[in-house]
């Protein structure tokens, strides 16, 4: 099993990248997320699950582990394959797919293209218990962020450049503290994150 790439990439476009390993490029499916962040000649590491068929080897990889242990769950789901397992991924955050999941709600996953309304429903009922949130699922204690709220505001962070755990943590950390006003609204939630974040990371990630 090819569980991780570390390599120069030599190409990429919408769905996927080669990578260059010891002088061997490995071509691999990657979510819209991934894509975009890579250039050529940039320096990456993927996590990688090897799909095996009789007339195919396929890699797809992920930047964050979470999201390749979320992609193989995800394959465990009847009628689910490969390629519509990584659409959903391009389309949620783990964070968001746990939220689905534990609200039994299948409409994220209608929404994605090549997933059906019985598959939609299948991954609800599927890959219930198995998926979990940390600060969506933190988030739903006294004194915190309701789930929906904080889920919006980890996909947010991820959205400016900030990656899902740190994204989660900043979330769970500012929630604990955090007036009833500040943890009833996105925006507010979400600019006392970035404030916890720092400025100067702040228009980085803007830039």
């Amino acid at each position: 099993m090819i569980s991780s790439l570390r390599g120069r990439v030599l190409h990429v476009d919408a769905e996927s990248v080669i990578l260059e390993v010891g002088g061997v490029g490995f071509a691999v499916a990657v979510t819209a997320q991934v894509a975009r962040s890579l250039h050529l000649g940039d320096e990456t590491m993927l996590h990688t699950n090897l799909i095996v068929r009789e007339d195919a080897l396929s890699l797809y990889g992920f930047a964050e582990r979470d999201e390749l242990e979320t992609f193989a769950l995800l394959l465990s789901v009847s009628g689910v394959g490969p390629k519509s397992a990584l659409g959903v991924m391009s389309s949620l955050t783990v964070a968001q797919i746990a939220d689905a999941v534990s609200a039994e709600d299948d409409a994220p996953f209608r929404r994605v293209s090549g997933i059906g309304p019985k598959t939609a429903k299948l991954i609800v009922v599927q890959l219930a218990g198995k998926l979990t949130a940390p600060a969506a699922h933190r988030a739903s204690t006294p004194g915190a962020a309701s789930a929906p709220i904080a889920a919006q505001v980890v996909a947010a962070l991820i959205a400016l450049g900030w990656n899902e755990r740190v994204s989660a943590e900043t979330v769970r950390d500012v929630s604990e503290d955090a007036t009833a006003a500040d943890l009833s609204s996105v925006p507010a939630l979400l600019k006392l994150a970035l404030a916890h974040l720092g400025p100067s990371r702040t228009e980085q990630a803007r830039g």
